[in-house]
């Protein structure tokens, strides 16, 4: 991304409405397959550490791993998260084979320095026999917008595209699902018909507190249904769950 971006990304992400909903939402999917006995666990493309501080809130006598593309990224997220982080690119890992027992890669594999296929191969590479990879993604091609274009986002999915990706590099599906519904609607007229201004600039930017409000409690919902076992058949992101191995967790 632009210097730019990481620097919104950095002071803004833990005050954001699409921040919390989104860790929320990994956490809460990811909980059953990702037990607290198990080992290593790595945030590959960590950004400026939002999500990486996350987890070692939420598992504090695990080893921890960021990794960033960007030196300053990993600096920041470093600092926030208060675990190690190396500069790396997802293409090709630095780290040995089945070491990580749980892999998240969230809003990764849409950037445009990724290659997706070599991508999801390494992940494969350093999981653990039975490990967990997580991914979020944004959806849909035809949402592809300015915010895409200033964060370098040069693809975007659906649940198929994501499916056909992982276990043709030899996953095996445990959960997808789309999130963001409510919004969704929303979230089109802002990117696809309001007119444009100005040069390429992402929707990371703080909402009055109204707006913000109202965005937590329409994802919370969705968080909740979640957590009841549903699924959204549309959405502005995609949610996947793999497992290396040929037995399913959870």
């Amino acid at each position: 991304m632009e210097r730019s971006e990481y620097h919104k990304l950095d002071h803004l992400e833990d005050r954001i409405w699409w921040f919390a909903a989104s860790h929320k939402n990994l956490l809460t999917l990811s909980w059953r397959q990702v037990p607290l006995d198990a080992g290593p666990i790595l945030d590959a493309g960590c950004g400026t550490g939002g999500f990486l501080a996350q987890l070692a809130a939420l598992y504090p006598n695990r080893a921890l791993f960021g990794l960033d593309v960007n030196p300053l990224a990993c600096e920041r997220a470093a600092v926030k998260s208060a675990r190690p982080v190396c500069v790396g690119s997802i293409n090709a890992l630095p780290f040995p084979e089945g070491v990580f027992a749980a892999v998240f890669g969230i809003d990764v594999l849409c950037h445009s320095a990724v290659d997706e296929r070599s991508a999801v191969l390494q992940f494969r590479r350093c999981l653990a026999d039975n490990g967990c990879l997580v991914v979020n993604v944004p959806a849909y091609n035809w949402m592809l917008s300015r915010h895409d274009a200033a964060v370098h986002n040069v693809r975007r999915y659906t649940k198929k595209r994501v499916r056909r990706l992982l276990e043709s590099a030899g996953f095996r599906m445990v959960y997808t699902t789309y999130w963001n519904a409510a919004l969704f609607p929303l979230m089109v007229i802002t990117r696809k018909f309001l007119p444009k201004r100005g040069s390429a600039t992402s929707d990371v930017k703080e909402y009055p507190r109204l707006i913000d409000l109202l965005c937590r409690v329409a994802t919370t919902f969705e968080t909740t249904l979640f957590r009841w076992g549903l699924r959204l058949p549309f959405g502005g992101s995609v949610i996947a769950i793999a497992t290396k191995g040929d037995a399913a967790l959870g």
